[in-house]
């Protein structure tokens, strides 16, 4: 009994052990890119760098596993927001809206993809890109029916905002400006006017 017991809290140990890890290094990558070392990444996760070595025998095996977590938390926040909507509990526009400031004012997704993908593409699996077309067609296609999207806006236009979107290196004062000048680009006139009525209700 003893040794199931002693097994099962090592197993719990070393989850956390690897959770840690994964995240010290995400941590460590948005502010100081791929250049860390896996010493640093043991000490800022608070374990014994043998014990990195033990869950990720390469840098590469850990670069790997933090964008496996990345595209996981990708999919949930967008199937989230699928589910919101067709729950009646959000609209289109408003979980587009969420999903252009997580991307680009929060921005830690944004610059983790920077760091880990390959120079002039994607590096998500090519399974996350298609769920995440999938969500953002239909959020689209939500806020058109409510009528809060220009009639003319499509799957493209977004990706053309956001594939223009300021960095992270930008201030995020100007990084939330960008965020609600393109989403006013998107909005439907009447969607705008009800923006603007909201903005000055809260004194901005």
């Amino acid at each position: 009994m003893a040794s199931t017991s002693g097994g099962a809290r090592l197993r719990s140990d070393a989850v956390r052990n690897r959770a840690r890890i994964t995240q010290a290094a995400r941590s460590l990558i948005v502010t100081r890119g791929l250049a860390v070392e896996m010493d640093e990444i043991a000490r800022e996760a608070g374990v014994a760098v043998g014990t990195v070595y033990r869950h990720f025998p390469a840098k590469s095996n850990l670069m790997e596993a933090v964008l496996a977590e990345l595209g996981a938390e990708i999919e949930g926040t967008h199937a989230e927001a699928v589910s919101r909507v067709e729950a009646g509990r959000s609209a289109g526009y408003a979980e587009l809206a969420a999903l252009f400031r997580r991307a680009v004012v929060d921005a830690n997704e944004e610059r983790l993809l920077r760091e880990l993908g390959p120079a002039g593409g994607p590096c998500l699996p090519p399974e996350v890109q298609l769920q995440a077309e999938s969500a953002m067609n239909y959020l689209i296609a939500a806020a058109h029916r409510d009528g809060d999207l220009r009639a003319d806006v499509t799957m493209s236009d977004v990706e053309l905002l956001l594939t223009h979107a300021p960095t992270a290196q930008t201030s995020r004062k100007e990084r939330e400006r960008w965020v609600t000048l393109a989403l006013r680009s998107l909005a439907s006139p009447e969607r705008v006017a009800e923006d603007l009525v909201a903005d000055r209700s809260r004194g901005q």
